[in-house]
C-alpha cells in the first residue's frame, strides 16, 4: 500500500483590512506617476493623496473673474466716453499684459496644487511639494516612528466637504508633528496610516516582512 503523503498544513489567513481602510484604499489608489523624489529599495506606494478641491476651483474660478471683469468693464466705460477707438493698440496691449499675468498665476496655482503630494508607502510618509520647476521640499516620517495622530477639522466648510488635517506625533529629539493638511476624507487617511503603522511595527518585532 502506498504511502499517504503528510497532510500540508493550511496556510495561516492574512489579516483583512477593514472596511473604512479598503474604501481609503480603493478612493486613493496606487498610481503610476513620476515622483520628484527616489523611493527606497523594495518601498512600494500604497496612499496617494493631494489637498480638497476646495484649495483648487474656488481661487481659480474667483481669479478668472478678476482676470476677465475688469476688461470687460474698462471697455465699457471707455467706449461709453467715446476714447476706446483712440487708445487703440495700447488699450490691446494692456489687455493682453494683463491676460498673460493672471494666466501665469492661474497656471502656478495648477502646478502647485497638482505638485503638492502626501504619500504613504510602506515604510514611510513623504510630503513633497513644488512651488515652481525649479523648486522641492520633500519631508519623511518614518511609519514606525509614528506615535499619536489626530484629525482637525475647522469650521462648516471643513465638515460639509469633508475635508481636514492629519496631524501625526512623530518620535525624536524635535518631536515636530508630521501635518498632512486639507485632504478629503482624513479619517479615512488616518485609519491607513495606523493600519501600515501597525504592520510595520509587527514586522520589525518578526525581524522581517510577514
Amino acid at each position: 500500500m502506498a504511502d499517504t503523503p503528510p497532510a500540508q498544513p493550511a496556510p495561516e489567513p492574512q489579516p483583512q483590512p477593514t472596511p473604512v481602510a479598503q474604501r481609503a484604499a480603493e478612493e486613493y489608489p496606487m498610481r503610476t506617476l513620476r515622483l520628484p523624489f527616489p523611493l527606497q529599495d523594495n518601498e512600494t506606494i500604497t496612499l496617494l493623496a493631494r489637498k480638497h478641491w476646495w484649495f483648487l476651483w474656488p481661487q481659480s474660478i474667483l481669479w478668472i473673474v478678476f482676470a476677465i471683469v475688469p476688461i470687460v468693464a474698462g471697455g465699457v466705460i471707455l467706449d461709453m466716453i467715446g476714447i476706446l477707438d483712440d487708445l487703440g493698440m495700447i488699450w490691446w496691449g494692456i489687455v493682453i499684459l494683463y491676460l498673460v499675468y493672471w494666466a501665469i498665476r492661474l497656471l502656478l496655482n495648477w502646478y502647485r496644487y497638482h505638485n503638492d503630494l502626501w504619500l504613504v508607502t510602506n515604510q514611510r510618509i513623504v510630503d513633497s511639494f513644488k512651488r515652481h520647476p525649479w523648486n522641492l521640499r520633500v519631508a519623511t516620517a518614518d511609519l514606525v516612528n509614528i506615535q499619536d495622530m489626530s484629525v482637525v477639522k475647522n469650521g462648516p466648510i471643513e465638515s460639509l466637504l469633508n475635508f481636514g488635517d492629519v496631524v501625526c506625533e512623530t518620535a525624536g529629539a524635535e518631536h515636530k508633528p508630521f501635518l498632512i493638511s486639507g485632504v478629503p476624507r482624513p479619517e479615512q487617511v488616518q485609519l491607513l496610516i495606523d493600519r501600515e503603522r501597525d504592520r510595520m511595527r509587527k514586522e520589525d518585532r518578526a525581524g522581517g516582512p510577514l
